[in-house]
Parts: structure tokens; sequence; C-alpha cells
């Protein structure tokens, strides 16, 4: 794909300005909850000076030490959905302002999964960063909120076709507990999630249909299934109150793998995303559609670049999480 209409071959990001230079057949993608690590970026920390500002940024905002929490823990508090969220976005923005500083090479795309790709619309200029951190503490209480502790659950279940999952998740739904398949993350990986006893009753089906492995996480929040309804209603009054302005980088969206360029049509889907699907594996394959044939992970951890090898297994995949990750990404550079 080419240039954008009526966009220049200059932009700034995040106080950050990035010159010329886009790499078509390069993409960017965000990781979400479960990437998280005590630690994480502390490599990068020492040698980069901006992932200290970009965390100072955020702890201003939510009124602690970021920091502090990503560096030292305790873990179970990491882990908590409530600290996890503002967490990870500063990571991934910490990590792209590292890129930015690194290079002048852009990429033609950007995508984030799930709590993701809110770091991929502040990255991508679409929503400033103090008021990505707001919104995305906001959603993690609101979600905490939604429903009663040891009420939700999510599952994986690995080995099974997308449809064979979505029939399963029908069968093990009642009138009074529902499952619906919430992350279609890789061919023969989708994650499950509503009532526990539903997802437990569809994990059993899925073991019985020949699943690999079906296995109940290790999560507080059932999200991206109807349950979330109670937080996406009220969430939309706090995006109504944020500014999104124009993407510079097109960014895919989960809960449609498509592009959304209005302020109303990003709050919609920012909305929907809470209880709608994720579509990951079909985000990623409509960005290698485009010519993307490489893939940078901006963020902790190898999650997605795990899943790229399922997805799109003829693609280069990346990660930048310390200094020398960061070389290896520059070494996709075309």
């Amino acid at each position: 794909m080419g240039a954008l209409p009526g966009v220049p071959h200059f932009y700034v990001i995040e106080s950050v300005a990035c010159m010329n230079q886009v790499d078509q057949g390069l993409a960017f993608l965000f990781p979400g909850q479960g990437s998280q690590s005590v630690g994480m970026l502390a490599d990068l920390a020492e040698n980069f000076p901006v992932v200290l500002t970009v965390f100072g940024e955020a702890s201003e905002v939510l009124g602690y030490d970021l920091w502090a929490l990503v560096k030292n823990g305790p873990e179970d508090q990491l882990n908590s959905t409530l600290f996890t969220q503002p967490a990870m976005l500063a990571a991934g923005v910490a990590a792209w302002r590292v890129w930015c500083e690194s290079t002048e090479v852009r990429p033609a795309w950007m995508a984030g999964h799930s709590l993701g790709e809110y770091s991929a619309l502040v990255c991508a200029g679409n929503l400033r960063f103090q008021d990505g951190i707001r919104l995305v503490a906001e959603r993690a209480r609101l979600m905490q909120e939604a429903v009663p502790a040891d009420v939700g659950a999510m599952a994986a279940v690995l080995g099974l076709a997308d449809d064979q999952v979505a029939l399963i998740c029908e069968q093990a739904t009642s009138p009074e507990q529902i499952v619906k398949a919430a992350n279609f993350n890789a061919p023969g990986q989708v994650v499950i999630a509503g009532h526990r006893e539903a997802v437990t009753r569809a994990t059993e089906r899925a073991k019985e249909a020949g699943a690999k492995r079906a296995v109940i996480l290790p999560v507080s929040v059932p999200s991206h299934c109807p349950l979330m309804q109670s937080a996406a209603d009220q969430f939309r009054h706090w995006l109504d109150d944020v500014e999104f302005d124009a993407s510079i980088v097109p960014v895919i969206h989960n809960v449609d793998a498509a592009l959304h360029g209005s302020a109303n049509s990003i709050r919609k889907v920012l909305e929907q995303q809470l209880c709608g699907s994720v579509r990951w594996a079909e985000s990623v394959r409509y960005m290698a559609g485009q010519g993307v044939d490489r893939f940078i992970e901006c963020g902790p951890g190898r999650v997605l670049a795990g899943l790229n090898k399922r997805i799109v297994s003829e693609a280069q995949t990346e990660s930048i999480f310390d200094v020398s990750s960061l070389e290896k990404a520059k070494g996709l550079i075309s």
C-alpha cells in the first residue's frame, strides 16, 4: 500500500520527530496483558532515559510510582489488572519512543492485541499518552468491577479449529451461564471467556472433541465476552471525554480487523472491544495481505512473535524489550 492520501512523509508522534522513511513492508505489534513481568524494560531504561520519562509521565497521571512497581514488584500487584493495564501501555509507548530515537524508519501499519490496541493508538498519533493512561486505568477498574470474583473465567483451547470452538461454546452455554470465544489468537489457539461453570463445561467438551489442551487461565476478569457489557456501557462515557486525532500510521482494530478513521468510529470499536472477540489472526493476515512481510513486537515478551509463527510463518518477527533485541529488530529494516 502506498502513502495515505493527504498524509505527508513526515510526522510527529508523542513529541518524537519522525522523518520520512516509511517502510511499507513493516508493521509494529503491541502486546497486551500477560506479557508483563517484574523488571521488564530494565535494560532499555539503563540505556535510554526516555523509558523513565514515559513511566514518569504515567505516574503523574496515576498518582503512584509506576516504574517502582514495574522494577521491584510485588509480582502479584503488577499482575492485577488494575496495575497491569497502565504498566503495559507505558511499556509499549516507551519501547516505541526508544525505536524513534534509534532510527528514522517507521512502520506502515500498527496493531495491538487487546489492551495493546491502546498502545498502538498512542504510538500512531490517534491518542495522547496521558489520555491513554487515564482510559486504561478506568477500563481496568470497570472491568474488575463488572464481574464478582470467581464468577467469571477464561480458558485457552489448543488444537481445534475456530468454528469447532465456537460450536462448543454454544453447546456449553445455558440461559443462566454463557461462554464465548474471546480471542482468536492463531490457528489452533482460541481463548474462551464467560461464567466459570460454562467455561469449565466448554473445556471438558473441547477435550472430548480432541483438543490438545484446554486449560483455565489464571486471570480475574473474563475479558472480551458479554459479561463485560456493563463495563462497556460505563466506559463509553470516558471515551466521549477524550479527543482522538487523525491517525498518522494506520491501526488495525481488534473487533473487526479493519481500519477506523473518525474519532466516533474509534470510540465505538474501543467500546465494542470490551465485549467482542479479539480477531488477532485475521488482523495480522490483513496486514500481510497489504504487503507486510516483517513485524516488530514493541514491548515486553515474545507472545505475539510466537503467534506470528502460526499465523504468518513466512514473515519475520522480532521483539523490542532490551538493547540486544532492539538491534535485532533494526536488522529487519529494508
